[in-house]
C-alpha cells in the first residue's frame, strides 16, 4: 500500500521551504494541510540536512519541533508522525510528544543509541543511505557500484538494527536519493527500485524537488520541479516503493490515484 509523507521543515535554510513555518502556529496548520490534502504521514525535522548544510544542536532542534508535533499528535484522528534526526535525545522527546517514526538519514551511525530507543518504545525506524554528511556529500561523490554498494549498506544496516532488539517489520529503508550521489548516480538507483524493495523492507523514496530533476530537463527553482518528482513516484509504485516523501501531497497524491485506477481498469 503506497503511502504519502508530507515533508514539516521547522527551519530557517532547507533547500526548498526553509522559513516558511517558523512558528509553530504555522506549522502545526501546514502539517494539517499535508494530512487533509492525503499525507498518511507528517515528517518533522529541525535540521536541514541539504547539500552545504551544518548540523543542528539537539536542543535546538528539539526547540523547533517538539510543539509542533504535540500539536499535530493531539488531532484525533490525525497524521501519523515522523521524526526526521539523527540524534536519539531529540527522538525520544520526540517519541513522548507524539511521533511514532524515526527517519534517520544517518541510519543509526550518528548515534547508536537511535536504533536502541527505536526497540525499546517500539518505534518504526527509517535506514537511509548517505555518503559522508551532509556538509559534505556533494563535493564529489564516488562509488564502485552505486547500486551494489547502496544495497550492501541497507542491507549491513539492516541487520544492525536487527541485532540492536529493533523488530524487523518496523524497519524501512531509502535509498538516500540526492544523499551524496550525482544525478547519475540517482538515475541509477531509480532505475533499480525493484531490487531494494527485493531487500524485503517497506521502501521509501524521497526524490521530491531535488536537483537531479533540473539536471534531466533544465536548471529551475526547487517549487518547479514537481511534474519531475511526481513522475519518480509514479516509478516508484510501479517498482513497489511503499512510502513517498514529498512537499507536493496534492500532485503526488493525484498521480497516485491515477496510477491505480489505470491498473486496476
Amino acid at each position: 500500500m503506497a503511502r504519502l509523507m508530507g515533508i514539516l521543515n521547522v527551519t530557517p535554510d532547507s533547500f526548498s521551504d526553509g522559513g516558511r513555518f517558523d512558528t509553530v502556529e504555522r506549522a502545526v496548520e501546514h502539517g494539517r494541510e499535508l494530512h487533509e490534502r492525503g499525507a498518511a504521514v507528517v515528517d518533522v525535522g529541525g535540521e536541514s540536512t541539504r547539500p552545504g548544510s551544518k548540523r543542528v544542536a539537539a536542543e535546538e532542534q528539539k526547540r523547533r519541533i517538539i510543539d509542533v508535533i504535540a500539536g499535530l499528535a493531539a488531532d484525533k484522528p490525525g497524521p501519523a508522525i515522523s521524526v526526521d534526526t539523527t540524534l536519539a535525545p531529540v527522538a525520544e522527546a520526540a517519541a513522548d510528544a507524539g511521533a511514532t517514526i524515526l527517519n534517520d538519514i544517518s541510519a543509526g551511525r550518528d548515534d547508536p543509541a537511535m536504533l536502541e530507543l527505536a526497540a525499546e518504545r517500539g518505534l518504526a525506524v527509517c535506514l537511509m543511505h548517505m555518503q559522508g554528511s551532509p556538509e559534505t556529500m556533494q563535493d564529489d561523490p564516488q562509488y564502485d557500484d552505486v547500486v551494489e554498494d547502496v544495497l550492501r549498506f541497507l542491507s549491513e544496516r539492516v541487520e544492525c538494527a536487527v541485532r540492536a532488539g529493533v523488530s524487523e517489520d518496523m524497519l524501512i529503508i531509502d535509498p538516500g536519493i540526492g544523499f551524496g550521489k550525482t544525478a547519475a548516480d540517482n538515475l541509477r538507483l531509480l532505475s533499480a527500485l525493484e531490487r531494494f524493495v527485493a531487500l524485503g523492507p517497506p521502501v521509501l523514496l524521497g526524490a521530491s524537488r531535488k536537483r537531479f530533476i533540473s539536471a534531466i530537463d533544465r536548471e529551475c527553482a526547487p517549487h518547479e520541479r514537481v511534474a519531475g518528482g511526481c513522475a519518480t513516484t509514479v516509478l516508484g509504485y510501479l517498482a513497489g516503493v511503499e512510502y513517498f516523501r514529498v512537499h507536493d501531497v496534492f500532485e503526488h497524491k493525484q498521480a497516485l490515484d491515477v496510477c491505480r485506477a489505470i491498473r486496476s481498469a
